[in-house]
């Protein structure tokens, strides 16, 4: 087995991902081997290998979006055979029986395990999964096209219903990178007017292109107030201004895993029952609703393709901000 594995967190222009070889994992009970064949780069890979986010297990092979094929079952694995596709997102593994499993809310789930940072991910030629957490991908999809979603387009899906919106209402969007892009697609299927706050003329004229009634910067103020918002940039001062940005009871559905500190803000800013909500993770029910509206609507994911040995520059192009779209490896055909 090939894979890219992170022996300590550096800088992205320090390349801290190191090229290692060794044996096929084998699944254990329960798990299915994949050979991997794409997997997307996530900003929480990122944070991952900068040390923003904290190592949970060092080495470890970063990747939480990942398409491969089924090569071998572990003992008492059902429903899936030798040959099919699957995909394996940031959700590894959860309790099942503690009051947030039974609930409904396994993404909140105290003993959950997650892909790329307490199991190995899929940077890398195999990887080994929980079956039952393992996703049907639709046929719609090819295997790059199919990698973005099963992260960016699933939390997206999940801040969107978060953050309360509903169709015809008025949608702040802050930031456009690769979840953001997919976020827009639902929300103009579902008929929101949406505004977009980034940094990049590009991204600003990118989404008008895509549908968006109105693009600006983040010291701009959207022309009317808004029903609610969804802030992807992981800078507190960008909450503060999706929070400004708000009609009375709206709310601001922060996607990130990481987040500088939120500037000190007047309680005006907050009051008329205005929220802030946090979005932690993503339930497999999520993954399986986003993936069969995604291939409904359709979505159209953008992203740029590189080798897994490449992995590094991919990275170092997501810090930089130069991936248009997801930055995706293509592992083996």
């Amino acid at each position: 087995m090939r894979a890219m594995r992170l022996p300590r967190p550096l800088p992205a222009a320090s390349h801290p991902l190191e090229r290692s070889e060794g044996a096929e994992p084998a699944p254990g009970p329960g798990e299915l081997l994949l050979r991997v064949t794409t997997c997307a780069v996530c900003r929480t890979d990122l944070q991952l290998c900068e040390g923003d986010l904290a190592a949970r297990r060092l080495p470890i092979v970063p990747g939480h979006q990942i398409v491969g094929r089924v090569v071998a079952l572990g003992t008492g694995v059902t429903g899936w055979r030798e040959g099919e596709r699957a995909g394996v997102a940031w959700l590894a593994s959860a309790c099942g029986i503690c009051a947030r499993c039974t609930e409904g809310r396994e993404n909140l789930c105290e003993k959950a395990q997650f892909t790329g940072w307490d199991r190995d991910g899929g940077y890398a030629t195999h990887v080994t999964a929980k079956a039952d957490f393992a996703l049907r991908i639709p046929d719609v999809f090819d295997d790059v096209s199919a990698a973005p979603l099963l992260c960016g387009g699933v939390i997206g899906y999940r801040a969107l219903h978060v953050s309360g919106i509903l169709p015809g209402q008025r949608l702040g969007l802050y930031g456009f990178g690769a979840s953001a892009f997919l976020a827009l697609q639902v929300a103009r299927h579902w008929g929101c007017r949406i505004f977009v706050c980034t940094r990049s003329k590009s991204e600003q004229a990118r989404a008008r292109s895509l549908g968006a009634e109105w693009a600006g910067g983040y010291d701009e103020t959207p022309p009317t107030r808004l029903d609610a918002a969804v802030t992807f940039a992981p800078a507190g001062n960008v909450v503060t201004a999706a929070l400004r940005a708000l009609d009375r009871g709206g709310t601001v559905a922060i996607n990130a895993i990481h987040l500088d500190e939120i500037p000190a803000f007047d309680y005006d800013t907050l009051w008329w029952e205005r929220s802030l909500r946090s979005v932690a993770n993503f339930t497999r029910e999520d993954a399986r609703a986003f993936l069969e509206l995604a291939a409904h609507i359709p979505i159209r994911p953008a992203f740029e393709v590189y080798s897994l040995d490449d992995a590094n520059i991919a990275l170092a192009r997501l810090k930089e901000g130069r991936v248009s779209g997801a930055a995706v490896l293509r592992v083996s055909e």
